[in-house]
């Protein structure tokens, strides 16, 4: 399958992307890996055709965005985000009335729609280094609370308004559940995503993004170590460093809509070129300002 999938590859011009949660086999045959941000800059470097983005629905989505020319596919079109759908335009209207000085501050695990009525995006990498650079004071920071409480608690001159949306995989994770691994491997270091409940986040050696927490354990010279977030970035970790040890919470913090992406659904929509990512060009407009936004103040 890998093969006749690299094969197609070459005969159609085109190029896939995975994020770091898709199955392992899925991120073998993917010319890019990487979160969010990562991607959302890898998008507007490509010259292929065809853009297979291997994720859930908003990645493709914003691949879409940034590439407006370009046939943008996703092998499933059922994968999708429960986050992105925990803010609604109404709450964003309604702060919008409240205060005067506002920025929406939009996670890019939302909606092109939420996206399009927003002042900017972020990523958990960029989140804490954007808000900072805002010349506004109120700051409505949608959908993810925890991700909007970690920020608030490194931009202290702020006012962070949270929304009451989450990313249920990372909220299912007690403080229990990791202070457990820490009694049974005392030598590990723990490396917490930021949405994760605060009360778990304050648990962390190091809190921060996939690629920040990939980028530590590479660069760290301890070998042993608890991973709280999902457990698909264990092959980019795993891969990349044989000789140490990686534990993991339980119940397993494993996102389905991410696994329904497959071999035989890339292959599918690959070879019909189906699921095509189509968004509405007045959203378009609108939503591109606030990923662009992200792209220039993130660098």
């Amino acid at each position: 399958m890998k093969d006749e999938i690299n094969k197609l590859k070459k005969e159609k011009n085109a190029v896939i992307l995975a994020h770091y949660y898709t199955r392992n086999e899925v991120q073998e045959v993917a010319d890019y890996i990487g979160d969010s941000y990562y991607l959302s800059e890898k998008a507007q470097e490509l010259k292929e055709d065809i853009i297979i983005m291997c994720g859930v629905y908003f990645m493709g989505e914003s691949v879409k965005l940034l590439n407006p020319n370009k046939k943008i596919l996703i092998p499933d079109m059922n994968s999708d985000c429960p986050m992105a759908h925990m803010v609604t335009l109404k709450q964003i209207d309604e702060m919008r009335k409240k205060y005067d000085d506002l920025a929406v501050v939009c996670y890019v695990n939302s909606t092109a729609e939420i996206k399009s009525k927003s002042d900017i995006c972020v990523t958990s990498a960029n989140a804490v280094k954007i808000v900072e650079k805002l010349e506004n004071r109120n700051v409505f920071f949608i959908p993810d609370k925890h991700l909007g409480s970690y920020v608030a608690t490194k931009v202290k001159d702020k006012n962070i308004i949270l929304n009451d949306g989450y990313c249920p995989i990372h909220h299912t994770l007690l403080k229990e559940d990791v202070e457990l691994l820490k009694e049974r491997y005392p030598q590990a270091k723990v490396l917490i995503h930021p949405e994760c409940r605060d009360e778990v986040v304050q648990l962390g050696d190091f809190v921060g993004s996939t690629s920040g927490i990939i980028n530590y354990v590479n660069k760290s010279e301890n070998s042993e170590f608890i991973i709280c977030t999902e457990l698909g970035i264990l092959y980019e970790l795993e891969s990349g460093n044989p000789d140490k040890k990686f534990y993991y919470p339980e119940p397993k913090m494993e996102c389905l809509d991410m696994k329904k992406i497959t071999l035989d659904n890339i292959y599918k929509t690959l070879s019909e070129e189906d699921n095509e990512i189509i968004i509405e060009s007045n959203i378009q407009v609108e939503a591109i300002k606030p990923l662009k936004k992200m792209l220039q103040l993130g660098r």
